[in-house]
């Protein structure tokens, strides 16, 4: 099998593919030793159109692609996207998220196959196809790559092209065309993928709510972040979270002040990036009230909540089933207790077909219109007369 290297082999055959109403899209990729992830190989099908594109090739301009990715007239669809979304918006060129898209496990989900369904496992249980696992732990960026990896790698995408009409036919059929358009609005949300540094700080646990912390913790992991971007290394490669901590419980702004910190590397304090951690830290803190994160410890849940989410978990399993859907896509144990404390309307159970298939009955059951009995060992959701 033949891997496009070239720019003009790879406008020809964006070209083929264009000419079909969805192509099918999946990407190889290493992420272990660098902050952005490598994009190695790149898998499209569509129609009688199958091509495996090579980004590591020499001269390779993968303009074409990025373009195909960007033409409304065609769906893309993805298996688990959101890592290969991540990809694109960050080398693709003007923020680039495919749209319109289909993702298959969130699909799946849509069609109650279960929560997070595997790829294999999808494609086994339509298609009836097994998958050979074997090259999945390639390193694919490494060259030559074996007839065996390439096999490997477009199978990805002749199966999803496969699996994708037979799924959009079991969602109309069940109405839940709509659910998954809203699922890929979230997923296509360019907010998901921005990476801002000044925004990391969110990664971390709260330990203290004074200002100084919080702003000492802010400007601490912006450092990181950004020096992680910059250098091109995962973020725990720049400094450990527990590094992160220490330094946001002294403060420094200047070396004397790293001393002894038992999770900072010795010598660090002497080192280039130090004097930029210095610099954010002496910024955060010239005035740290304005620089930390707004903060409010999160409310403890009513005494006497408890219960009421108990029981909204039933009814949540319950309509899962019955609309034969997976739970987690409906509702979420954080939601359920936001629901049980509050009739918040921005609680996202409250919200699209969500609010329909759980948010109005579990509203009722609060309000005590709808009742929980067992019937033969079966939970029956009842109304109350």
């Amino acid at each position: 099998m033949n891997i496009i290297t070239t720019t003009e082999a790879l406008e020809r055959a964006c070209d083929e593919l264009l000419q079909n109403p969805y192509v099918a899209v999946d990407t190889e990729f290493m992420r272990e030793t660098v902050y952005w992830p490598q994009l190695c190989l790149i898998q499209a099908a569509g129609g009688t159109t199958e091509v495996i594109i090579d980004p590591l090739a020499e001269g390779l301009d993968l303009e074409p692609f990025w373009e195909l990715m960007a033409d409304e007239r065609i769906t893309k669809v993805f298996h688990a996207a959101r890592q290969d979304l991540e990809i694109f918006f960050h080398r693709g060129g003007d923020s680039l998220i495919p749209h319109p898209m289909f993702d298959s496990q969130v699909a799946a989900m849509a069609l109650g196959l279960g929560d997070s369904i595997a790829y294999d496992a999808l494609v086994k249980a339509l298609l009836k196809r097994p998958i050979d696992k074997g090259p999945r732990f390639t390193d694919w960026s490494r060259r030559p790559l074996s007839n065996a990896q390439l096999e490997y790698a477009i199978a990805d995408v002749t199966h999803l092209r496969d699996l994708y009409p037979i799924m959009l036919e079991r969602l109309e059929k069940k109405g839940r065309g709509e659910w998954l358009a809203e699922e890929m609005k979230i997923l296509t949300n360019p907010d998901t993928y921005r990476l801002d540094p000044e925004q990391s700080w969110r990664r971390m646990k709260l330990r203290k709510s004074t200002p100084k912390w919080l702003a000492a913790l802010r400007a601490a992991a912006a450092w990181r972040e950004t020096e992680a971007q910059t250098r091109d290394m995962p973020r725990q490669r720049v400094m450990k979270d527990d590094a992160i901590y220490e330094i946001a419980g002294v403060a420094p702004t200047a070396p004397e002040q790293l001393q002894g910190l038992r999770a900072v590397p010795k010598g660090f304090e002497r080192s280039s990036p130090a004097r930029r951690l210095f610099e954010k830290m002496s910024e955060a803190l010239a005035d740290a009230e304005a620089y930390a994160p707004a903060y409010e410890k999160p409310a403890p849940p009513p005494q006497g909540v408890g219960p009421t989410v108990e029981l909204l978990k039933v009814l949540l399993k319950q309509v899962a089933e019955e609309a034969g859907v997976a739970t987690r896509l409906i509702a979420t144990v954080p939601e359920l207790e936001r629901l049980a404390a509050s009739d918040d309307e921005d609680n996202p159970a409250m919200k699209g077909w969500r609010r329909e298939v759980f948010g109005e009955p579990a509203m009722r059951l609060k309000r005590g219109e709808l009742s929980l009995t067992l019937k033969d060992g079966k939970v029956v959701v009842s109304e109350v007369k």
